[in-house]
């Protein structure tokens, strides 16, 4: 593994630590919202959201460690290229008159193909100091030894010469969906060992009700539980690579786990919302949409249909952090709409007269906009736009955040890189795999809106 191999996992782990800790502040100021507060709670709380800012500080200095060391290595890389033999003066093309020869900064008898010159005009693009004074020196140099030399000749005329510059630090990744629903759910460290998450779920409670008379039985109702297995999923994907395309090209290996990154967080995502059984989609109950025409102001209803249908069914387990799910191209047909009816009450965060705000994030950036009833938007093209008969519906998903629960390794997702299971063929076998576990049953209570109002919609005017 290589120094930049350590930095990048290093990021990583820090990313998750953060993620954590937020997730531990959010957790108390909901416990500070209970009106049935201990100080017990707090102070446990208060503890753990301070065990998760250890673990942030702890990751951001071993990360700030290891950038030093990569800062360290680079100059001395750095003076290394330099190095001239000790019986040499330094070369000083600075337009001040010498006598005798000087060496060049870039010398074809040591270097024939030219390897440090290119090399150097790829660092000094990055924005590397020391190879911009070398190419700086060697400008001079050629001018002083050519002069300023005026050619009535086209490029074409040097087909062997000119050499066509690839702008590696400029390549266009393949665009992903990610896992922008997935980043907000409630995260949890996944436990070290086994391939089931275990949760009692009380599903028969205690009953109360008013004594019939003094010294008369009161009612009793043994309480009851039904385990809720989650399993652990592993999520992987491998590329082999040649070795020539490592150790000759540029960037090759970072440009391949970059896209096995992004692909790991794209099945992730997707699986959490469109896998059957218990994915999202399978586990929420259906508020129908069926319209011929349909139209914001008149998707809007069923929005609040359900989310009244998430509060009813979490009653005093409601966290109250709601979210809205939908696909792009939902959101963006809600943006289109235009009214005169607005809602009658007042909403907290949302202007008056208006159908919702737009925060104007990038996709996967988190929060989009709010709906007219102060509801955040998530925006997730993972959400499937092939559903119902006519195989063009998406969905629009209503959810209590804390309900939302996610397992991960704060290190996922993992990469191995193995060159002995390649080695007859000059192959590096690059894998991606992390283990996962979610669930939406914890208290049950997802709603989401489908039918043919969901269908591709059409962007015209009111």
């Amino acid at each position: 593994m290589t120094l930049a191999d350590l930095i990048a996992q290093a990021r990583t782990a820090l990313d998750s630590a953060i993620a954590t800790r937020q997730q531990e502040q959010d957790a108390l100021v909901a416990l500070r919202s209970d009106p049935n507060l201990t100080e017990d709670a707090v102070t446990a709380r208060v503890a753990s959201r301070d065990a998760a800012d250890a673990e942030v500080t702890r990751r951001q200095n071993a990360l700030e460690e290891l950038e030093r060391e990569q800062v360290r290595e680079d100059e001395i890389a750095a003076l290394s290229a330099r190095t001239v033999p000790g019986a040499n003066r330094a070369p000083a093309y600075d337009q001040v008159h010498r006598v005798g020869a000087e060496e060049r900064t870039y010398r074809p008898d040591q270097d024939r193909r030219g390897a440090g010159f290119q090399g150097d005009v790829m660092a000094a693009f990055l924005g590397d100091y020391e190879a911009q004074s070398r190419l700086a020196r060697h400008m001079q140099e050629e001018r002083t030894e050519r002069g300023h030399q005026i050619r009535a000749v086209g490029t074409g005329a040097f087909t062997g010469l000119v050499i066509p510059q690839y702008l590696t630090d400029m390549y266009a990744p393949q665009a992903r969906a990610n896992r922008p629903f997935a980043d907000a759910c409630r995260r949890h460290t996944l436990p070290s060992t086994g391939m089931t998450v275990e949760i009692s779920r009380v599903t028969t409670g205690s009953s109360v009700d008013n004594q019939s008379a003094e010294n008369a039985a009161v009612t009793e109702q043994d309480m009851d539980d039904t385990a809720l297995s989650v399993p652990v999923r592993t999520a992987a994907g491998q590329q082999t690579a040649s070795r020539q395309s490592i150790e000759r090209g540029a960037g090759v290996e970072d440009v391949i786990f970059d896209d096995l990154f992004r692909a790991y967080g794209s099945r992730l995502d997707t699986t959490m919302l469109n896998v059957a059984t218990v994915g999202l989609s399978a586990v929420a109950t259906s508020v129908a949409y069926t319209d011929a025409s349909p139209t914001t102001a008149e998707a809007y209803p069923k929005v609040i249909e359900g989310l009244a249908g998430v509060e009813g069914a979490l009653l005093d387990q409601a966290s109250g952090d709601n979210l809205a799910v939908m696909h792009s191209r939902r959101w963006y047909w809600m943006q289109n709409a235009m009214g005169s009816s607005y809602p009658l009450i007042t909403q907290p965060g949302v202007v008056a007269q208006t159908l919702g705000a737009n925060y104007a994030e990038a996709y996967g950036r988190g929060v989009r906009g709010i709906l007219p009833n102060g509801t955040p938007v998530i925006v997730d093209n993972n959400i499937a736009t092939n559903l119902g008969v006519g195989t063009n519906e998406d969905e629009i998903y209503l959810v209590d955040r804390q309900e939302c629960h996610l397992w991960e390794d704060p290190d996922a997702p993992v990469y191995i890189r193995a060159e002995q299971a390649k080695a007859a063929n000059l192959g590096v076998l690059l894998v991606v795999y992390g283990y996962y576990a979610f669930t939406f049953q914890r208290q049950p209570h997802a709603r989401k809106i489908a039918g043919t109002g969901l269908v591709t919609p059409a962007f015209t005017g009111a």
